[in-house]
C-alpha cells in the first residue's frame, strides 16, 4: 500500500463524536485507506453494493440500527450513496448510539451530498481522496525513481492500480474509463446517451489548458449549451474533471466569466483521446504538463487544508498567466514550462495591480511547486 497523506489527518479525528466522510473517484484507494486506519481495531463493515445491506439499512429504525451495530465501536459503510435515506440513519447513530465511530465512503459528491448534507450538518468531518499525489508517490518510491518515472506519470497518470502494475497501464485505464466514466457517471443522473458524454469528454480532453467555450462544445457535439453545462457539472461532481475560474479584481479588461477545465488524472485524459505516445512525439506536451501540475496542486491544497483559492488570468488583449493562487490579500502567479530554457515574464499590468510573487515551474523545479 502507498502511504496516503490523509491518513494521519483522519486518524486524529477518530473518536470525536462525528462521522468521517471520505469521498473521491472510484479506484483511488478509499476502501484501502479506511481498512488501513482500522487494521488493528475490530469493526463492522457494511457494503453499499450489497442488496441485503442496502435493503436492511433503508428500513432500519433506531432499535434495528442498535441490533446491527451490536458491540462494535467502529462501523465502516462503503459506497454509502447507494443506501436510501442513509443521512437520517447516520444522524440517528451519532445522536442516539453513543461511543460508536462511523466512517463512510463514496464515489460521487452529488449523491453523497444529496443523502447526507442536511442530516449531518455539524456532525461530520468530510475529506476528499484523489489519485496518488506526487508527494505520496515520491515518498513511496524515492526521489530517484520518482524522477525517472515523471514522463510515465504524465502519460499514464497516478491511479494506484496504474502505478502498481507497470506494463499493464493501458488495460487498467481502458477498464477504468469504460466501466466508470460511461456506466457509472451516466447512471448517476439517469442519462442514457453515452455517445454525447463521450464526445463532450473528448472535446474537453483536447482543450486542456485552453479556455473552454460551452457554445463551441455544444456546436461540436450537436447538443444545446445547457446540456453541455449539465454534463460538465455532473462530471465535476463525479471527480472526473474540475473547473478553474478566471481571476478578476481590479483591471477593466480582465476576462471575468471564462473558465478552464482540467482532468484529475492525465491517464484518464490520454485514454479519452487514445494517445500514449512519448512526449518527444507529442504536440500537446505543454497541455499535459499543465494538467499534471494543476491537478497535483489541487491535491496538495486539499490535503494541507489550505485556504488558498486557484484561478487563471487573461485579458482581452490576450495577456495571460497559467495559474494564480490567492490567500487572504496575497497573490501568487505561476507559469508552466516543460523546459527551463523557455522564458516567461509576468505581465506588467498584473504586477502593478496585484504586487504578485511569480514563479516559472519547469521539470527542473516542479517539486518546489508540488511539495
Amino acid at each position: 500500500m502507498i502511504s496516503r497523506d490523509l491518513m494521519p489527518i483522519i486518524e486524529k479525528n477518530l473518536g470525536k463524536g462525528k462521522i468521517i466522510v471520505l469521498i473521491g473517484p472510484r479506484q483511488v484507494g478509499k476502501t484501502t485507506l479506511i481498512n488501513a486506519l482500522l487494521k488493528d481495531i475490530p469493526f463492522l463493515f457494511l457494503d453499499g453494493d450489497d442488496a441485503v445491506v442496502v435493503d436492511t439499512l433503508a428500513k432500519a429504525n433506531t432499535e434495528t440500527l442498535k441490533s446491527i451495530i451490536g458491540n462494535y465501536k467502529y462501523v465502516f459503510i462503503d459506497e454509502v450513496q447507494r443506501i436510501p435515506a442513509i443521512g437520517l440513519k447516520l444522524k440517528i447513530i451519532v445522536d442516539q448510539i453513543k461511543d460508536v465511530q462511523v466512517l463512510v465512503s463514496g464515489s460521487s459528491a452529488f449523491d453523497i451530498n444529496h443523502v447526507t448534507q442536511e442530516p449531518l450538518t455539524g456532525r461530520k468531518f468530510e475529506y476528499r481522496l484523489y489519485p496518488i499525489s506526487w508527494n505520496e508517490f515520491e515518498t513511496n518510491v524515492g526521489y530517484i525513481k520518482a524522477q525517472q518515472q515523471l514522463e510515465l506519470r504524465l502519460l499514464y497518470g497516478m491511479y494506484p492500480d496504474v502505478i502498481n502494475n507497470f506494463g499493464n497501464e493501458y488495460e487498467i485505464l481502458k477498464n477504468l474509463v469504460s466501466s466508470y466514466l460511461y456506466k457509472d457517471v451516466l447512471s448517476l443522473a439517469g442519462i442514457r446517451k453515452s455517445e454525447v458524454l463521450e464526445k463532450i469528454l473528448q472535446a474537453l480532453a483536447f482543450q486542456v489548458g485552453c479556455e473552454v467555450s460551452y457554445n463551441e462544445i455544444a456546436q461540436l457535439v450537436g447538443v444545446d449549451k445547457n446540456t453541455v453545462n449539465n454534463y460538465i457539472d455532473l462530471l465535476e461532481k463525479a471527480f472526473v474533471i474540475f473547473r478553474l475560474n478566471s481571476f478578476s479584481k481590479n483591471l477593466r479588461n480582465e476576462i471575468k466569466a471564462n473558465r478552464k477545465i482540467y482532468f484529475y488524472d492525465n491517464g484518464v485524459r490520454n485514454m479519452l483521446i487514445g494517445n500514449f505516445n512519448s512526449l518527444e512525439f507529442r504536440q500537446d506536451k505543454g497541455a499535459l504538463w499543465e494538467n499534471f501540475l494543476v491537478s497535483e496542486r489541487v491535491k496538495q491544497l486539499s490535503y494541507s487544508q489550505s485556504l488558498s483559492k486557484p484561478y487563471f488570468w487573461r485579458t482581452t488583449q490576450q495577456q495571460e498567466i497559467d495559474y494564480i493562487e490567492t490567500n487572504a490579500d496575497a497573490v501568487s502567479a505561476f507559469e508552466f514550462k516543460w523546459s527551463s530554457t523557455k522564458k516567461a515574464k509576468l505581465p506588467k499590468s498584473f504586477q502593478e495591480a496585484y504586487q504578485s510573487s511569480f514563479l516559472v515551474v519547469s521539470k527542473e523545479n516542479f517539486r518546489e511547486f508540488l511539495k
